[in-house]
């Protein structure tokens, strides 16, 4: 029998080097395997990376919502192709949680919520989720696109050019929700359900301290004597296609529906107190109608009638 060989004599097998200009061995997948493409060895290289807009928003509302606000609603949907609808909401104090949920599950990175009080009042929470900020605006001056009947008309699913007034940038606040507004509702680039078109305006305008919406058609002529030369505005026409609605902004929020207050609307009124001034006004005018009977009363007692002696002429 040989010798058994000891441990400090054996030699320990070292791991072979990798060559460095030795090409990348291709990657095994279940189609088989897969060789780089130029594209991929190409985004390998580039240290920096694209940013591509993967923006989609959720758009739901509450129960118990009135038709007209419903068809704004749907009017909106109908406007942002990268929009998803999905079932209403009870409007409670837990929705905010409900409503992150909602949104994760449809893969969405922002919300817009209608939620609506007594049937009358009409409340829009935006909110970038799930680590906010958020904004609740009272909604007035609602006007669907099946209320107006406007002459204008553009291609559904077409990218829209958002325009916003200038004095949206004299105030930190107005800042903030003009970057919000152009997240929300800009379409992005490459959406599979956007077309590559430029064909209506979204224009937001500020009076008032209100956000006025309007949504405009660019109507061009296509007759060869009245074709625009590049960079040749004035034959363009802004034509309205619609919906119309005006946002009130009440309250911002650091967080997703909720945390800490970053700005308050000083000149809010509830549409609750506007309607308890209007019943004490008419509670007034019937206090005022029931003195007046009372000093009419007390003015024919003070000062009686004389007694007519013609009265009982005819009488027999």
């Amino acid at each position: 029998m040989g010798k058994k060989r000891k441990h400090s004599e054996a030699n320990v097998a070292e791991p072979p080097k990798k060559d460095s200009d030795a090409p990348e061995r291709p990657k095994r997948t279940l189609l088989g395997w897969k060789d780089p493409t130029p594209t991929e060895t190409k985004e390998a290289e580039s240290s920096s990376p694209i940013f591509r807009n993967k923006e989609k928003v959720l758009v739901t509302c509450s129960r118990r919502i009135s038709y007209r606000y419903r068809h704004l609603m749907l009017s909106i949907v109908s406007l942002l192709p990268h929009a998803k609808k999905d079932n209403k909401v009870e409007s409670k104090e837990s929705k905010g949680a409900t409503l992150n949920e909602l949104v994760e599950l449809k893969n969405c990175s922002s919300c817009l919520f209608f939620e609506c009080r007594k049937q009358k009042d009409l409340y829009l929470w935006m909110a970038k989720c799930p680590n906010g900020p958020s904004v609740k605006f009272m909604v007035d001056a609602v006007h669907t696109m099946e209320e107006l009947k406007l002459t204008g008309n553009h291609l559904k699913g077409s990218r829209p050019l958002l325009t916003f007034s200038t004095n949206f940038n004299k105030d930190p606040h107005w800042k903030l929700l003009k970057e919000m507004i152009t997240q929300i509702f800009g379409t992005p680039k490459e959406h599979r359900k956007a077309k590559p078109y430029h064909d209506h305006v979204f224009a937001f305008s500020l009076a008032d301290d209100h956000i006025w919406f309007r949504n405009y058609q660019i109507s061009v002529p296509h007759n060869e004597s009245d074709k625009v030369d590049r960079g040749g505005l004035d034959k363009i026409t802004l034509v309205e296609v619609g919906p119309r609605f005006c946002l009130n902004p009440i309250k911002i929020f650091g967080g997703s529906f909720g945390g800490p207050t970053l700005y308050q609307n000083p000149f809010y009124i509830s549409p609750n107190e506007i309607r308890a001034l209007k019943k004490r006004k008419a509670a007034g005018k019937y206090a005022k109608k029931v003195k007046a009977k009372t000093r009419r009363k007390m003015h024919e007692l003070e000062n009686p009638l004389e007694a007519d002696e013609f009265a009982d002429m005819w009488k027999e």
